[in-house]
């Protein structure tokens, strides 16, 4: 059975957007594959965080990993820094990767434009997040198209790896969905959704109560012309509402035009809300059962045992292959 790995850090309550391009798709997987998913919490702390806050958002996560679907008999789910091996790992891996690899990364450029200082790690992350992946011999990494380029410089380090040490590495591939890899945000269509909005109105999240859901859907950004007709170039807006809509109702996108033709955006909103909040419900009530119970803290212990296991005897191999430590016997 091949593996998949998958993490998500615990910043803040995660959206639709993101339960649409990876958690969603994760209760798909658990069946066919030996699934890690992991909540990188040693990620979130590249850029600054309140202590209680993030320990609150660890265990949200968690709960709505579950809430999601996501069955911890099938799956292994953990949280990174109760398996030590990761920042190890990320080490070694660091010592393998070029500055000008780092440099080159997307995000970085994005996240530290305009700012007099950031973090070492905010550069420096993406060896640790290879580290994650290569731990467990993971064969498919499920994630949206913002983050292929960190798992093309995971690849290009395995390899290197590889061919300077012992082949030990699986090299993993990238699993992007056809459909709704990226959700885009509500107010400005050609950007990703993101809870990192200032604008609360341009993201939603799990936990959003109905009314709050039914609000920022009828102020989705779309466009004047008033047809219901997906154009992802000339009409971003309500393209990216009838993907969600599409994705949610299992409904092919060119039977809601039809569905929909003569009619103007108020109703196709009004009914999007109706499908996004039932949608949510159950997972919200799932999420409230769990969030505060012994079940979820047994479930992660569970799963930190698991993943250590597995990933200490992959950071054995790698010391192995450099060359630290003593030689055991």
């Amino acid at each position: 059975m091949k593996t998949i790995f998958s993490g998500i850090q615990p910043s803040g309550t995660i959206t639709l957007g993101n339960y649409i391009g990876a958690l969603r798709q994760f209760t798909e997987l658990q069946d066919e594959y030996n699934c890690y998913f992991c909540i990188v919490d040693q990620h979130a702390i590249t850029v600054p965080q309140d202590k209680q806050e993030l320990r609150k958002n660890i265990k949200s996560l968690a709960a709505l990993y579950i809430a999601s679907g996501i069955n911890p008999e099938k799956s292994t789910l953990f949280i990174q820094s109760e398996v030590p091996a990761h920042a190890q790992a990320g080490w070694i891996l660091q010592c393998n990767t070029y500055i000008g690899e780092l440099e080159r990364m997307t995000q970085f450029k994005d996240k530290s434009d305009g700012k007099d200082a950031v973090s070492a790690g905010l550069l420096t992350y993406p060896p640790l997040m290879a580290a994650d992946i290569l731990l467990y011999g993971t064969d498919l990494v499920p994630v949206g198209e913002d983050q292929k380029q960190h798992l093309e410089l995971t690849r290009d380090i395995a390899e290197r790896f590889n061919n300077r040490y012992n082949d030990i590495f699986t090299i993993p591939e990238v699993r992007i969905p056809k459909v709704g890899a990226r959700i885009m945000s509500l107010q400005d269509p050609v950007k990703k959704m993101s809870k990192s909005d200032q604008n609360q109105k341009a993201f939603i999240t799990l936990l959003d109560e109905p009314k709050q859901i039914e609000k920022k859907i009828k102020s989705a950004v779309t466009d004047s012309e008033g047809i219901v007709k997906y154009d992802k170039e000339n009409k971003p807006g309500i393209s990216n509402l009838l993907s969600i809509y599409s994705i949610l109702e299992g409904t092919p996108i060119q039977q809601l035009e039809e569905r929909y033709e003569g009619k103007g955006y108020g109703d196709f909103k009004g009914d999007l809300a109706n499908i996004v909040v039932n949608a949510i419900k159950p997972i919200q009530d799932r999420y409230y059962e769990l969030i505060d119970s012994k079940d979820l803290d047994d479930i992660l212990d569970k799963g930190a045992d698991k993943a250590n296991y597995t990933a200490s005897k992959m950071l054995t191999k790698m010391e192995r292959a450099v060359g630290l430590g003593r030689k055991r016997r």
